[in-house]
């Protein structure tokens, strides 16, 4: 994979804290981060380690309190509220063990709703959302609400919703958090292949060692700091095949 020398995304002394006086807490301590376009990146760590406030800063969900966020040399940090809810809807894409699906909408509509919310046309609303659950083994299943979906097929709708507006970045939060064994491979699959046929960045927060087994770089976070920045030596590069039938 050839990685622009220029990072996609850049943290610099980046702190967050909560609270004040006695109960202030410091929840990063000043981190520094490079993350290039087109890298697979699993964050772990203990909780209260600090990963999930990172998550949400880079997911422009949460502001630093110190330090420095660039995306593509933009300073994320200076951003208003609405300028960063735009970042959003532009470049990224999230992932959550939740799933977050409605419950009494079908998996065509839960596809389309970030393209409702950027005011595309129906049509082309429709046509993307098709493609986005073609393209993650639910061609056929767009008029299935999330109770006649397994476990594994509602993530799949969830990263289908997350990919249809073609973004740059897909963070994951935990996103085999919720399934068993072998779905929880059969989404890595499909995280392998959005990182390595189309070229997304994937950032991916997950507490098991066999998940972040599949990232090419694992960064781990202890106490508000990163502890650890390595690139994995042998990720996994196949996931187990998965059949659209499995309950």
């Amino acid at each position: 994979m050839n990685l622009s020398t220029t990072p996609l995304i850049s943290l610099r002394g980046v702190t967050k804290r909560y609270g004040a006086g006695a109960t202030e807490l410091m929840a990063l301590k000043g981190i520094d981060l490079d993350i290039q376009a087109g890298e697979f990146v699993a964050i772990s760590g203990p909780s209260g380690s600090g990963k999930s406030t990172a998550m949400n800063i880079l997911g422009c969900l949460d502001t630093p309190s110190s330090g420095q966020y660039l995306f593509k040399g933009t300073h994320v940090e200076a951003l208003s509220r609405d300028q960063r809810a735009r970042l959003r809807r532009q470049f990224l894409g999230f992932v959550f063990q939740g799933f977050n699906l409605l419950a009494r909408t079908s998996a065509l509509e839960n596809v389309e709703l970030p393209l409702l919310y950027r005011g595309d046309s129906a049509s082309v609303r429709r046509a993307a959302a098709t493609q986005a659950l073609e393209s993650v083994g639910l061609g056929g299943w767009e008029r299935h609400t999330p109770s006649e979906l397994s476990g594994g097929q509602q993530q799949r709708v969830a990263i289908a919703r997350a990919i249809v507006t073609q973004p740059d970045v897909v963070l994951a939060d935990e996103p085999t958090g919720n399934l068993d064994t072998q779905r929880s491979h059969e989404i890595m699959g499909l995280l392998l292949a959005l990182n390595r046929d189309h070229g997304i960045t994937v950032l991916m927060v997950t507490h098991e060692p066999d998940m972040a087994a599949y990232a090419r770089r694992m960064v781990v976070f202890v106490d508000g700091c990163i502890a650890k920045d390595e690139i994995n030596p042998h990720p996994v590069t196949e996931a187990r095949v998965f059949s659209t039938e499995s309950t």
